[in-house]
């Protein structure tokens, strides 16, 4: 057992990573103390109860993929740079897919899930309309690859190839 007990953002880096290897039921004190090989009282400390756990790691997760839309807008680059660099961001995110899964059992999963989704879409539409594509189809569709492509398990991290293809296609047009 750990001597020291472990920080609350300690718990929740733990949490975001068995969350994405194990789907939300690992999300739990148990499980979590066993994984960080310490005791269920180092959760508590840090936590009123499971639940409370699992807003907080919601908010950090909402924090984080936040922070990295914005980090990309302030970013320079070309207009392609600037859509790749979107695309490697959200696959990047690799409790993405267990989140979804998640979400569609619990509605507050689902609504910061939305969240963020919104504020992605918001920034792929600004970087779509700077290229001159004006129609939000466009970045909705080419959101809903990069998801797909989480989601599919087909990758085999080629999954950025496929929406750079896609994006090529898309600027082909404009």
């Amino acid at each position: 057992m750990a001597k020291t007990p472990l920080s609350p953002a300690a718990w929740i880096d733990a949490g975001l990573d068995q969350l994405s290897k194990l789907g939300p039921q690992a999300l739990r004190a148990e499980p979590l103390s066993r994984h960080l090989k310490t005791s269920k009282g180092s959760f508590y400390w840090h936590f009123k109860d499971v639940p409370a756990f699992q807003a907080a790691l919601l908010a950090e997760w909402k924090t984080r993929a936040l922070a990295t839309l914005a980090e990309d807008a302030a970013a320079d680059g070309s207009s392609t740079d600037k859509l790749i660099r979107f695309g490697q961001s959200v696959q990047a995110d690799v409790a993405g897919p267990a989140l979804r899964a998640w979400a569609q059992a619990d509605a507050s999963v689902a609504s910061v899930l939305a969240e963020v989704d919104g504020a992605r879409i918001a920034r792929l539409t600004d970087l779509m309309r700077a290229i001159g594509l004006k129609n939000e189809d466009f970045s909705k569709a080419a959101f809903g690859a990069l998801i797909g492509l989480q989601q599919t398990h087909l990758d085999d991290g080629d999954g950025l190839v496929a929406y750079a293809a896609l994006i090529d296609v898309v600027l082909a047009s404009a």
